[in-house]
């Protein structure tokens, strides 16, 4: 569902910035095409019928009132439904239907926020019941992923309605109880073993009645897309190379994709001795937190009297583009709850997890870890909470360690411990571009910082032993916060540390942050050193202009070091 969305946003995002208004019919042809040649697993391809009928619903028509669009919507779950070979309740199937049932009933609404408003908490009461409707889930104990990925996208549209704001890149996965399924027994004698998907292009393609019809001889769990010269399915099979011969037949086949699912379903059972959980203050890059499968705990973000959970519904990107406009905003730590869903998360993926936390000196988070963990794990047998005493990518780094001595083969009680070592010998120095922020989230006086944006001066501060922020110095522009930021980095990295790895975390000034990592990885050879945009939470104190290196000394472990290359 979601590299399916993905190949949507992306084809819309090349239409253009919108400066220019285009045609309705198009943008939906735009989005359908794309749905189709995207379209990846069941979900996705069910989800790409849908969206086939929504443009056919939509027709020539350049501007849609109400009654319109649930016509649209509807044609969208009949092409669905029609599409199915094996319709199975408690699926995406069950909350397209309701969610076409609603918006049949709301075609009188004059104000489209009503309309989708009334769409979405019709179509998320349809997905809570979805356990109820499928074994498989119930046994789970988790929702139906297709159709929560439909209605994802009604309450994005929903979103974009009311505040008028597209969220960008946000993490694709949080957390969220996603290997739940993976605990539940597959049946061997009604389950297929390849997930079968092919493109075919040709001018007198069977219809798609004939090719369920075709594929039923070889497999299950068959959806057939059909548009213009494109033909694209999905069954479940044995024999995948069978069906590709088949398809040959057909036109000429462009793409084909066998994934065996029992590999990858004993790959979700397979355990990891330790699992890591962190809040969104870590500025770990996306990539990094889905290769390790990091949880990732949102923290509270405040912008104009709405709340939002930092990173998942407001990027960084976003948030800075709020910040240019004048928009003010405020933070507050994860509530214990939070926590205490992402340790259930973690503790199916690892028999033991270790959560690092943003300094407890800058935060109650460390503090909400904490509590939710004493009522999840009273014994302390399955769960250790180690405070960072840094932020940013200290707090990332610290935790991208404790990944890689896991993976090692270390043991919890000696990660923490290591951990714990490798924290009182690092740190990180810091600037900021003005005033503002500080002086809005009160951190400084309005006289001082109207000295300070006068004399052009730019503090520089560091993270104590405790966790804590204290100024350092200051210099004038940004030119003399770097020399001065890099001499006390000089200070602190000698003499030379072997195992060293660097982080640069920046507000929105990404060329800066780029051309002082090569500076410091000609200076210092470090094994690593990642640059990445601080997060909302973070940027809300810190302001646009902010930047900051961190630096982590490993030297003293039995690990390898290996050099940045």
């Amino acid at each position: 569902m979601c590299l399916t969305l993905r190949a949507v946003a992306a084809a819309l995002r090349n239409l253009g910035d919108g400066e220019a208004e285009l045609p309705l019919p198009h943008v939906a042809e735009t989005m359908a095409q794309a749905s189709v040649r995207g379209a990846r697993g069941n979900s996705g391809m069910m989800l790409s019928q849908f969206l086939l009928g929504f443009r056919e619903g939509i027709g020539q028509r350049l501007r849609i009132n109400a009654r319109e669009l649930a016509a649209a919507i509807g044609i969208g779950f009949e092409r669905l439904s029609s599409s199915l070979d094996e319709p199975m309740e408690g699926t995406i199937l069950t909350v397209a239907r309701e969610a076409a049932d609603e918006a049949d009933r709301a075609e009188g609404e004059s104000d489209l926020r009503v309309f989708i408003s009334r769409i979405v908490h019709r179509a998320e009461q349809s997905l809570a019941r979805t356990p109820e409707l499928l074994a498989a889930l119930k046994s789970a104990g988790v929702v139906d992923a297709g159709a929560k990925g439909f209605v994802r996208l009604f309450d994005g549209v929903k979103r974009l309605i009311e505040e008028g704001q597209i969220a960008e890149g946000a993490v694709d996965r949080m957390a969220e109880s996603s290997n739940a399924a993976a605990q539940t027994e597959v049946e061997a004698d009604r389950d297929y073993r390849y997930c079968t998907e092919l493109m075919v292009r040709g001018p007198t393609l069977p219809d798609a009645a004939a090719v369920r019809k075709a594929l039923r001889a070889h497999g299950g769990s068959i959806v057939v897309l059909e548009t213009g010269d494109l033909l694209k399915a999905h069954v479940h099979t044995d024999a995948p190379e069978a069906v590709f011969q088949l398809a040959a037949t057909w036109g000429t086949l462009e793409s084909t994709k066998a994934d065996d699912m029992r590999a990858q379903h004993q790959a979700l059972q397979a355990r990891r001795p330790v699992a890591f959980v962190t809040d969104t203050a870590c500025d770990l890059p996306d990539e990094l937190v889905l290769q390790y499968d990091i949880g990732l705990v949102p923290m509270q973000l405040i912008v104009d009297e709405h709340a939002y959970r930092d990173r998942v519904e407001l990027t960084a990107a976003e948030f800075f583009h709020r910040l240019r406009a004048g928009l003010d905003a405020s933070t507050s730590q994860p509530a214990p709850q939070a926590f205490n869903d992402a340790y259930q998360d973690a503790v199916r993926a690892g028999d033991h997890v270790v959560a690092v936390t943003v300094s407890s000196g800058l935060s109650g988070t460390y503090a909400n870890a904490v509590a939710a963990a004493k009522r999840f794990d009273p014994a302390g047998s399955r769960l250790t909470v180690v405070d960072s005493l840094s932020a940013s990518l200290g707090q990332g780094l610290l935790v991208l360690r404790g990944v890689e001595l896991a993976a090692a083969g270390w043991q919890p009680g000696a990660i923490v411990r290591e951990l714990e070592r490798v924290r009182a010998q690092s740190g990180g120095f810091f600037t900021v571009d003005n005033f503002e922020r500080l002086v809005r989230s009160g951190r400084l006086g309005r006289g001082r910082a109207w000295l300070g944006t006068k004399l052009n001066l730019k503090p520089v501060m560091s993270l104590t032993i405790e966790g804590k922020i204290e100024p350092v110095g200051r210099a004038r522009g940004q030119d003399g916060a770097r020399r001065r930021l890099l001499e006390l980095l000089d200070q602190a990295l000698t003499p030379r540390p072997k195992g060293l790895r660097l982080g640069v975390a920046q507000g929105d000034i990404p060329e800066f942050a780029e051309a002082l990592r090569a500076e410091l990885v000609a200076r210092y050879r470090p094994m690593q050193c990642l640059v990445m945009p601080i997060t909302p939470v973070i940027a809300a104190h810190a302001g646009i202009g902010a930047w900051g290196v961190f630096y982590q000394i490993e030297d003293g472990t039995k690990a390898e070091t290996a050099r940045y290359d």
